[in-house]
């Protein structure tokens, strides 16, 4: 099995223990086997990690990457519009290749910006395209179709029918679930309550719970929304979500921006995880999710950069930035300190997947998902005495990131990816949007 040991980086663990110290770390295969000051043991690669910053990789709790692809095509728009004008439209004409590229364009830009782990939710169609594009990356991914059998305005290549909705995904679940060591997971993705029958969400319910998978939708993002809902479902989103069984620890909302205190409650007492989306809630002017308050409930809240083209950047430091500085207008300069955030972007990402146990922190038996931050720079000095999570969550970029490790094997050298070519993606990239548009017309 091979060995890597990585010498004299600065370890920030987010353990329990708070543990910050310069030492070492020993990883055989794919796991963390010891954390030390210091490491004697031969090792099949040795890593001088002198001056740099070891972090474990970052969780996103939310990403669309057959988004990828729209980067700066949906701008200046609210939800709704958003969607029905640009983003429908344009999922809609994907093929096999724009979502393999639209993947493989999100991926590595998520790499190279250090993290290593994703809850993504795809289109409609093409799904097995996106999963080939996880496989030969290398990240560490939950992913699903998303499930749409509901909506006078949506294209009708996006139109489902809901066994058919329903038995893709279970076939796509079948295929994937468990791939590449654990390292690819399965999630049931029902676009929101907007875009589904009760049909279609009691049978993603009953399928949850056969196969013991994560369920994982949109809610109460857009003050419109809710009141869309509640004119069908004569209920708000979370409360309705619950009336049909589907409010659950297996249940990962994104957004929760707009939530009163009935839907804040069954949250709590149902386990229902959530994800903040700062930069894409404030692109598209739906708000600013109360965080501290859910976290003062000791509801489990991860962060996620969302879709290219609403917001437009895929970079968790972004993301962290905005989650710690959003909040303080409201709640005061000590509201949502640093240590705070980045444990909502590593174990707290962890934690509302349900994989606290395998990534998240730097711990002895855990998977080698790995960042190693190169802060040698003006931005991140000085460096004497500086408080190590503030440095990372104030001053740090994503340009820092430079070497990253996903079930202990090197994606990222040097700041060079190793699993997708930049050439290559970026050129396809391109084409398929092109003829994307084409299609169009």
């Amino acid at each position: 099995m091979e060995t890597t040991l990585i010498k004299g980086a600065q370890i920030i663990a987010m353990d329990e223990k708070g543990t910050v110290l310069v030492g070492d770390v020993l990883v055989s295969g794919s796991r963390i086997v010891r954390i030390a000051e210091r490491i004697d043991d031969p090792a099949d690669t040795i890593i001088e990690a002198r001056g740099k910053v070891l972090l474990p990789g970052f969780v996103q709790t939310h990403i669309h990457l057959c988004q990828t692809l729209f980067r700066g095509r949906a701008d200046d728009l609210e939800l709704l519009d958003w969607l029905k004008e640009r983003v429908w439209p344009l999922e809609a004409a994907h093929d096999e290749e724009s979502v393999y590229y639209s993947a493989m364009l999100g991926i590595g830009e998520l790499i190279r910006s250090g993290t290593t782990t994703i809850l993504d939710m795809e289109t409609v169609h093409h799904t097995e395209s996106a999963f080939r594009a996880i496989e030969a990356s290398g990240i560490r991914a939950l992913s699903g179709k998303v499930m749409m059998d509901h909506g006078s305005e949506v294209p009708l290549a996006l139109q489902e029918k809901t066994e058919r909705s329903l038995q893709d995904s279970v076939d796509l679940l079948e295929k994937w679930h468990g791939k590449a060591d654990g390292r690819i997971g399965y999630a049931f993705c029902p676009r929101f309550v907007v875009s589904c029958t009760e049909e279609l969400l009691v049978g993603v319910r009953d399928l949850s719970r056969q196969y013991g998978v994560k369920v994982h939708t949109h809610a109460s993002e857009n003050r419109g929304e809710i009141a869309l809902v509640e004119w069908e479902r004569g209920m708000r989103n979370v409360v309705y979500l619950d009336h049909i069984g589907l409010a659950s620890p297996d249940l990962i909302l994104a957004h929760c921006v707009w939530l009163d205190e009935e839907e804040k409650r069954i949250i709590r007492d149902r386990g229902v995880k959530v994800t903040h989306c700062p930069g894409s809630n404030l692109k598209l002017s739906s708000g600013i999710a109360e965080v501290p308050d859910l976290l003062g409930r000791h509801i489990h809240v991860g962060i996620g950069s969302d879709g290219a083209p609403c917001n437009n950047t895929l970079d968790m430091f972004s993301e962290m930035r905005m989650t710690a500085l959003i909040q303080k207008t409201q709640h005061g300069p000590t509201a949502m300190d640093a240590k705070s955030v980045l444990r909502m972007a590593t174990m707290g990402g962890a934690e509302v997947l349900g994989l606290e146990r395998e990534i998240g922190s730097i711990e002895p038996g855990k998977r080698a998902d790995l960042i190693l931050l190169e802060l040698d720079e003006f931005h991140a000095y000085p460096s004497f005495d500086v408080d190590p999570y503030s440095r990372i969550v104030y001053s740090a970029g994503y340009s820092d990131v430079d070497t990253v490790f996903i079930d202990g094997k090197m994606v990222m050298k040097n700041k060079t990816l190793l699993t997708v070519d930049k050439g290559i993606v970026l050129k396809e990239a391109d084409r398929s949007i092109e003829r994307l548009l084409k299609r169009l017309g």
